[in-house]
């Protein structure tokens, strides 16, 4: 997926993460209601939501490189790329295996997502206009 252009390549990964999410919320929504309990239901939601926002926001990015293809979109699309894996993925896991580590991580997503939507914003402020 390297040799593709920036754009496409960051509008794919987000598809593909929304894709992963409806995927999710679903196994969420169906397969955890009658085995975890409440609170931690809730806090499978809550992964899924930052995924889906931050699958959009990958989209975002992508469209937004199509428009300024001199914009550099590399470290905020990893930030929301990774900040997915480490928040939404671990608090999956935390639910599933009610192991605590999983549940340390997620900060350190949360943090990525905001250096990410950072970057973005530094991104539009710096951008030359056409």
């Amino acid at each position: 997926m390297t040799s593709l252009p920036l754009a496409k390549r960051s509008l794919l990964l987000g598809t593909l993460l929304l894709a992963t999410a409806v995927l999710i919320g679903a196994f969420g929504a169906h397969g955890l209601k009658s085995i975890v309990t409440p609170e931690k239901l809730v806090t499978f939601e809550t992964g899924v939501r930052y995924h889906f926002y931050h699958g959009i926001a990958l989209i975002l990015l992508g469209l937004f490189h199509q428009m300024y293809p001199t914009s550099k979109i590399t470290i905020p699309a990893s930030a929301f790329l990774v900040g997915i894996l480490l928040f939404s993925f671990n608090c999956y896991f935390y639910v599933l295996t009610d192991i605590k580590t999983f549940a340390m991580i997620v900060p350190v997503g949360g943090v990525l997502f905001v250096i990410g939507w950072a970057m973005f914003f530094f991104n539009v402020l710096t951008m030359k206009e056409t």
